[in-house]
């Protein structure tokens, strides 16, 4: 996955048009954008959404469901797993116990509705809560389900109090930073895939994709969009470019070709065991 688009679950127009938009995943939005007084109807409209999609769909199919410690959970749950989405998104999640904790209920739900144990998968929303940042190193093997961890300012903002999450410039101050760069180590860590949070100011393309470039950088490989005229600019910069995945190409041959070899030499560039590890990831992701 590049590019993961929110759309509030209690909206069929909104949903249609994210189907249209050319994300990679749609993240079917149970949480915040949906109102208290609504969230039964959106949890009947994801449902009806899950179900109209072939099992064999391109576009992945994400619900994000209410904080564990909400008593929404649940309801949520019985709600949209018998539609089988792809991936559960966990918001404020503290640590692996939570993701544990996930686990636990949707392999529950898996078995009265006939699903293969295992088969919904989880997305870890990992800095939401001050008690959240001090477990980010908490998450590896907390569940086979894992398969992502990504982080939020907003809420984060909110329990600091700070006046703001973003300087005059539009750069993360430095708690966001910290959450931004523990988020990435979290789920290097657990070994699963690091997605860059959202990017509010959806009118601003120049800034999306200076942060988009930032975060790919970094290693990020995917970021969340909050409206479909990002995905665009998203997906260009999360797709690897063609002399970057030659160059990896021709690093994995030539340590093929010299199995025993802790360096080898490509256009007069020495590459080492790291440069390897970096290059098999990146053809493993222009595989999937």
């Amino acid at each position: 996955m590049r590019s993961l688009l929110f759309v509030p679950a209690d909206s069929d127009r909104k949903l249609a048009k994210g189907a249209d938009s050319g994300a990679d995943a749609l993240i079917l939005d149970l949480e915040d954008s949906v109102a208290a007084d609504r969230k039964a109807g959106a949890r009947e409209t994801a449902l009806a959404y899950l179900r109209q999609y072939p099992s064999d769909r391109k576009q992945s199919l994400v619900v994000r469901v209410n904080a564990l410690d909400t008593g929404l959970t649940d309801a949520d749950l019985d709600g949209v797993v018998v539609g089988r989405p792809d991936v559960i998104l966990l918001p404020k999640a503290e640590g692996g116990t939570s993701v544990t904790h996930l686990d636990a209920k949707l392999t529950a739900r898996e078995a009265i509705h006939g699903l293969p144990e295992g088969a919904i998968r989880i997305l870890a929303l990992a800095t939401e809560t001050a008690a959240a940042l001090f477990l980010c190193g908490t998450y590896r093997g907390a569940s086979p389900r894992l398969t992502a961890i990504t982080w939020g300012a907003e809420d984060l903002s909110a329990e600091l109090g700070a006046e703001t999450n973003r300087d005059t410039a539009g750069r993360f101050t430095s708690p966001y930073m910290l959450a931004r760069n523990l988020s990435l180590a979290a789920a290097a860590a657990a070994r699963v895939q690091p997605i860059d949070t959202v990017y509010a100011d959806f009118r601003n393309m120049e800034g999306l994709r200076a942060e988009s470039l930032e975060a790919r950088r970094d290693g990020f490989t995917a970021k969340m969009a909050i409206h479909p005229a990002q995905v665009a600019v998203i997906n260009e910069v999360f797709t690897p470019p063609a002399e970057m995945v030659a160059t990896a190409r021709a690093v994995v041959a030539a340590f093929a070709a010299n199995p025993s070899a802790g360096v080898v030499a490509i256009g007069g560039v020495m590459y080492d065991r790291p440069h390897l590890t970096r290059a098999e990831r990146l053809l493993a992701r222009v595989k999937s």
